[in-house]
């Protein structure tokens, strides 16, 4: 979708899109494991160690999770697949059928753009500049979440 098919832009995954954010408190289940956040998860996934992976789950909050996230042994093939794996949770969090599914094809076809002010120019963007993957990916789920309520409406 090219930014001029973009009707609006939502810039903040915070108040009424709150739930856009991996710090969200909506229970996420990855690889077998149930996770308090997406945050929890992806944080977890970046280590191979079952200890650490363990340590990074039992954090009391997402932020928590998230310090314990970048004193992890990084597994080795980490840069390559931190976006592969980032998509297969945020699938799991709006899965099929769900309220968190149904909040996010509500966006309509709103640019989602994790605007920040901690400086992440990787999943979000930061005054303006950024790849917005975070965006990226939860545009791709709702584009997904689409067409298949189109096919079984067609049906």
């Amino acid at each position: 979708m090219s930014s001029s098919q973009f009707r609006t832009l939502i810039d903040s995954f915070e108040g009424d899109y709150g739930f856009l954010s991996n710090f969200s408190h909506d229970p996420v289940r990855y690889k077998g494991v149930l996770y308090n956040t997406s945050e929890h998860a992806f944080q977890a996934a970046k280590t191979n160690n079952p200890k650490e992976k363990e340590v990074v789950k039992l954090a009391a909050t997402p932020f928590i999770a998230k310090k314990r996230g970048k004193k992890v042994t990084l597994r080795k093939d980490w840069d390559s697949v931190r976006i592969s794996v980032m998509r297969e949770i945020l699938t799991e969090k709006f899965k099929v059928g769900t309220t968190l599914a149904q909040q996010l094809i509500a966006t309509g076809n709103a640019k989602l753009e994790e605007g920040n002010w901690w400086g992440d120019t990787f999943w979000g963007v930061y005054n303006g500049k950024g790849q917005n993957w975070l965006g990226k990916i939860l545009m791709e789920i709702r584009d997904e979440l689409n067409e298949g309520s189109n096919k079984s409406s067609t049906i």
